[in-house]
């Protein structure tokens, strides 16, 4: 939530800046705006809404200066608007701050900066941080920051620009992403990496608290304790043009059909003649008594996934949580457990949060990420990329579904070295698996159209019920969010055995039902609740690999391919992508960006 550019260099800052925030606002869209350091000192121009009205404003070029710093918002303290929209400056106009997080004290220190003398515009705890650097200010921009910094509490990226040092960004983080771009002569600072690609290849990412001083020649990090530190270069693999539709309408639907090669990049490599090999992970699955997955949305469906085909296949006991809640419930995790999270961004707050919780009792932390050297992935103490490539849209799809591809492979090698998986079933999912990218490619391509053929029928619905057992009910958890999020339909997933224990007092006539069955065993029990709802006057969209067990009770079906019951909720889940897409398209919603909503969340 929030994007962060800055730019300091040869080029015209503003329009670097415009197209750095271009690519960042899946992280936010309520308000937008930059300060760049010009002649007469830092001008500043901010618009409530979409970057679009900011760059009507500026006319795309001014103000005309060779620094600056941009802020796309997701609104938290205070409601979008001009005022409360980022850069914020101090009280004497030196001082111009964006910021990505929430500074938890913030209240506290609004009273301390009102009892000297400070007012304030805006509703928001950023513009405190710009106030503070005033306050404490002494001439020395590093000392000044510092003092800054052990004032405040909460989770942090900043971006800083002083009026007395024309072309130089201050930067610091906490639990919250920044990357620094290398350039030839110019240098950037960003949320994300791909804000910047087009420029720049070459990132330094600093650690936690670390200041940086940005500079068109150079890029100097400090350490807690004032020291001068050499970092680390990466060299960023992505595409710059990732970051592009490419013909299709939508950010989403580009990444639906993704999907097959992001997996294909999963697997490839880690499917050898000699069997599953996770990267250079030295893991004793023999001594792992206990697995906690913890996750927050997409990512914790993907666990629930997880859980059900670990411990079907490893035979260890597997619990799911919300990150957002194991951190608080004193979890029963010790050296003897594995602790799995997964997070596309790698910068989910509560999942860091939870990893965290893991770590300091003892138990080892394997990451499921996508995004490389991000806080997870570093803090961890094993790591597995998905390797989906950037993801614009704010709801996830390819990070979903490579997701789920890692986790059976992470349960077949945990299965096999514990000798828990018989040898066919072995044989038979790494097979299927090896095969999927081709298959979900023709797939994806059939059940397009009919996905659009549904939404045209079902578009105006109020509500939706997705019901399903066993893989099939966490299947059932990832569809009814994808519908709700992108076309604000209610839409509701419930283990389908539990309807009669209150949820079936719901359905009424023409009531729409998702009912999803792909596992072998337990098909007649879901079919059995599918004619619960039907006898109800529900109307019924099936999702089987096997259309002629329930094909009487529907009066539509989307028909998965034949497969290991293993990989059926990838399938699943790209036919109730394309139906939430669809339906929401039918709908006129803002597709990539739907409100209230952020790509990342990095903020408790």
């Amino acid at each position: 939530m929030c994007g962060i550019v800055g730019y300091t260099g040869k080029r015209q800052a503003t329009p670097v800046l415009l197209d750095g925030l271009t690519r960042l606002e899946y992280r936010g869209y309520d308000s937008s705006g930059i300060a760049i350091a010009c002649k007469k000192g830092i001008q500043t121009v901010k618009a409530k809404g979409r970057l679009g009205e900011l760059k009507k404003i500026t006319g795309g070029v001014d103000p005309v200066g060779n620094a600056g710093i941009g802020h796309t918002r997701w609104a938290t303290h205070g409601g979008p608007s001009d005022i409360n929209a980022h850069p914020h400056a101090s009280r004497d106009g030196k001082f111009s701050v964006v910021h990505n997080g929430i500074i938890e004290n913030y209240i506290e220190l609004r009273e301390f900066l009102t009892e000297r003398g400070f007012t304030f515009k805006s509703e928001t705890d950023t513009e405190i941080v710009a106030m503070l650097l005033e306050y404490y200010y002494n001439g020395n921009m590093l000392e000044t920051i510092i003092k800054m910094r052990n004032k405040i509490r909460g989770s942090y990226a900043l971006a800083i620009l002083h009026e007395g040092e024309n072309g130089t960004i201050w930067a610091l983080r906490k639990d919250s992403p920044l990357v620094l771009g290398i350039g030839d002569g110019e240098n950037f600072i960003a949320s994300d990496i791909p804000a910047v690609l087009p420029y720049t290849r070459k990132f330094i990412i600093p650690d936690e608290k670390e200041i940086a001083v940005v500079t068109p020649e150079k890029i100097t990090v400090f350490n807690r304790n004032k020291e001068e530190i050499a970092k680390k270069v990466t060299v960023s693999e992505l595409s710059a043009d990732a970051a592009e539709k490419e013909g299709f309408p939508h950010f989403m639907l580009k990444e639906i059909y993704e999907q097959p090669g992001a997996i294909k990049k999963t697997i490839h490599s880690r499917i050898t003649p000699d069997g599953i090999k996770l990267d250079n992970i030295k893991l004793d699955c023999k001594s792992i008594r206990k697995i906690y997955i913890a996750a927050c949305g997409s990512a914790y469906h993907a666990g629930a996934v997880g859980k059900y085909f670990i411990e079907k296949y490893a035979r260890i006991d597997v619990e799911t949580d919300l990150a957002s809640e194991f951190r608080y419930r004193n979890p029963m995790v010790d050296k003897d457990c594995l602790t799995v999270i997964i997070s596309q961004s790698g910068e989910t707050a509560d999942s860091l949060a939870a990893l965290r919780e893991a770590k300091s009792r003892g138990s080892r932390v394997l990451a499921i990420v996508n995004v490389v050297d991000s806080s997870i992935a570093r803090e961890a103490d094993y790591v597995l990329y998905t390797r989906a490539g950037p993801e614009i849209a704010v709801a996830t799809t390819k990070g979903y579904t490579t997701q789920l591809a890692v986790l059976i492979l992470l349960g077949l090698k945990i299965g096999k070295e514990r000798n828990k998986i018989s040898q066919s079933d072995y044989d038979e999912i790494l097979s299927e698996l090896s095969g999927l990218p081709e298959k979900l490619s023709r797939f994806t391509d059939n059940v397009n159209s009919l996905a659009q053929q549904l939404a045209g029928k079902y578009y105006l619905a109020s509500d939706a019920y997705f019901i399903g057992r066993g893989a099939d009910y966490s299947a059932a958890l990832e569809g009814a969010l994808k519908l709700k999020e992108i076309s604000y339909i209610h839409a509701e997933a419930y283990a389908a055995g539990e309807l009669k224990h209150g949820t079936i007092s719901l359905i009424e006539n023409n009531s729409l039902v998702l009912g999803i069955a792909t596992e072998p065993e337990l098909t007649e029990k879901t079919l059995s609740n599918i004619k619960e709802v039907r006898s109800r006057g529900a109307t019924v969209i099936g999702i089987t690999h096997d259309p002629d067990k329930i094909k009487a009770e529907c009066a539509e079906l989307i028909a998965l391919p034949a497969s290991h019951p293993a990989l059926m909720p990838i399938y699943t889940a790209v036919a109730l992508q394309l139906f939430a897409y669809y339906m929401a398209a039918a709908r006129g919603g803002d597709i990539d960006k739907p409100r209230n909503l952020a790509k990342s969340v990095t903020v408790e």
